[in-house]
Order: structure tokens, then C-alpha cells, then sequence
């Protein structure tokens, strides 16, 4: 049962992103998608991800719908930070710093 309750919950929270995956894709606008926000959520991701996934190595305890859930979030995060950097209408708050560290 308990399995059962961890594959719903990783499935809800692997999910949630995909509405804005796919307004983001059908409207190609990323202008009112906070550039900190997806660059936390992405570094949010990995390092829980790796906590668990050597945490359960050494344990030798898996927990594979979490291993679901980080991976499937990555992959929608990859795309939302793409699409920012990719349509974007104005520079983005690292393009700005790059541009400044050119000059």
C-alpha cells in the first residue's frame, strides 16, 4: 500500500510542471517565467536527487518512484529553461550579467 501512496504522489508531483511545459510550448513566451525561480527548482532537483539516489545505494533501500519524479522533473526543467533562454522577448537577468562581463 505504501508503494501504491509513494507512485501517486511522485506522479502528482512529477506532473506539475507539465502545464506550464505546454502553455510555454504552444504560446513560445517565457517573459513571466521567473529565470530564479527555474534555476532553483533545477538545483532544488539534482541535489535531492542525488541525496537520495546515494543515500539508497548506501542503504540498499530504493525508492524508485522518487528516482521517477526527479528525472521526469528534470527533463520538463530542461525544456523551461531552454525556452527561456530561447524566447524570451527581452534579455534575461544572466544574459544582462554575461553581457556586462564581456565588455
Amino acid at each position: 500500500m505504501n508503494e501504491v501512496v509513494g507512485w501517486i504522489g511522485s506522479l502528482l508531483f512529477a506532473i506539475c510542471a507539465l502545464p506550464q511545459v505546454i502553455h510555454t510550448f504552444k504560446t513560445r513566451k517565457t517573459d513571466d517565467v521567473s529565470e530564479i525561480f527555474l534555476w532553483l527548482w533545477f538545483w532544488g532537483e539534482v541535489f535531492t536527487f542525488t541525496y537520495i539516489l546515494v543515500d539508497d545505494i548506501d542503504s540498499k533501500n530504493y525508492h524508485i518512484p522518487l528516482y521517477f519524479n526527479y528525472l521526469f522533473n528534470l527533463v520538463l526543467l530542461f525544456y523551461l529553461i531552454y525556452a527561456k533562454y530561447t524566447y524570451n522577448s527581452k534579455p534575461t537577468g544572466l544574459a544582462l550579467l554575461f553581457q556586462k562581463i564581456r565588455k
